[in-house]
């Protein structure tokens, strides 16, 4: 039988959900408090390998991902290194293939388009299979649906969908969503969180 690490896997005896503060080693990478990945398919501890693609430290481009975040199996994220470039009259990436065309090796990065680092805000709920694309902002609460791919920025407490991803409709009241941005609840202390956790489960803006 495992011995279960509780720091990784916070729910006794399911290997499939991870904190992912917990097993990210790339310095590019940093994931807030409680975020959670899981995976049903493929060992979730493998999340670097399996699911941020493209990432390559030529770039220096960064995944950034805030607390209390849920992400849904397979969600993948797609850095620079997948965007051939545009500036060229072909789509080849020659520069990657520098031996070969003799090409400066300092300049193979020119062989695509850097758009910037993926940032996710707290508590996000990224769905199945969706795919998040290089120079992304997504704001707090955000949810991402099922396949969508997120093409642009998504607006915090927005529901987006589909490909490419389009707000469906805000979560929240745009007086509710104010409020949310200013109290931050993702910051609190645990204690705190769960002394207020049953106006947050039900909905109660006022009582925080």
């Amino acid at each position: 039988m495992a011995i279960q690490d509780e720091t990784i896997y916070p729910r006794t005896n399911d290997f499939e959900t991870v904190y992912l503060k917990s097993i990210i080693t790339n310095p590019n990478i940093t994931v807030g408090d409680y975020t959670m990945y899981n995976d049903f398919v493929s060992d979730p501890t493998q999340f670097e390998k399996n699911n941020v693609l493209y990432h390559y430290p030529v770039n220096h481009d960064k995944l950034i991902i805030g607390k209390f975040c849920s992400i849904a199996c397979g969600a993948k994220f797609l850095f620079n290194s997948a965007n051939h470039t545009l500036n060229s009259l072909s789509t080849y990436p020659f520069p990657i293939f520098f031996e070969e065309w003799d090409l400066d090796k300092r300049q193979v990065a020119s062989a695509w388009d850097n758009r910037g680092d993926i940032v996710v805000g707290n508590d996000v709920w990224i769905g199945y299979e969706a795919v998040i694309l290089s120079g992304v902002h997504i704001g707090d609460g955000a949810i991402i649906g099922a396949r969508a791919v997120v093409t642009k920025d998504v607006a915090p407490y927005a529901i987006v969908g589909g490909i490419p991803a389009k707000e469906i409709k805000k979560r929240f009241s745009q007086t509710t969503i104010d409020k949310l941005r200013q109290i931050q609840w993702w910051d609190w202390d645990a204690d705190k969180i769960r002394r207020f956790l049953p106006a947050i489960m039900s909905g109660d803006i006022d009582r925080l």
